[in-house]
């Protein structure tokens, strides 16, 4: 990990909110594909030693992405992402869920509500993501499942996998 770029890691319980800010060494519009393309997705988004599948992804307002964190045994753990506002290039929104392999969700946990926004200086790219749940019960839910390590370590394959590109 490139120590010289920012990422921010915070947790507001009063709002139950996840702030990340992460800094790229990388075109805007690269870190874009890469955070909205199957193809790129299912190189960084699961931690290790877990890999990411991507079932469908229908990139668009309205549509969903479907995918399986895979562990080293291969059980598959699926999400379901459900885009609902898109400004191409610049931010989505959308609801992550828990779900089953038809991408039924998984009512027993609330779902995150994500805002992502990407912004570009010299030749540097930070991505700002809020997720939000609907109660301090899920937050904590969430932090103890080990959110936080998680999502650092797929934020850091992300940040090689753009020196590669």
């Amino acid at each position: 990990m490139n120590t010289n770029l920012l990422f921010d890691f915070s947790v507001n319980k009063e709002d139950n909110t996840i702030h990340v800010t992460r800094e790229f060494a990388a075109d805007q519009e690269l870190v874009w594909r890469a955070w909205t393309t199957a193809e790129l997705l299912d190189q960084w988004w699961a931690p290790l030693p877990y890999r990411n599948r991507t079932k469908s992804l229908d990139f668009k307002e309205g549509g969903t992405w479907l995918y399986s964190m895979i562990s080293p045994e291969d059980q598959a753990h699926w999400c379901r992402f459900d885009y609902e506002t898109i400004v191409a290039g610049k931010s989505y929104t959308g609801l992550d869920a828990f779900c089953d392999e038809a991408g039924t969700i998984d009512s027993s946990f609330d779902r995150m509500h994500w805002q992502n926004v990407f912004s570009s200086v010299s030749g540097k790219t930070t991505v700002y993501i809020t997720i939000k749940v609907e109660s301090l019960e899920t937050l904590e839910k969430i932090m103890t499942m080990g959110f936080k390590e998680g999502f650092t370590m797929g934020l850091n394959q992300l940040e090689d996998l753009l020196n590669k590109l």
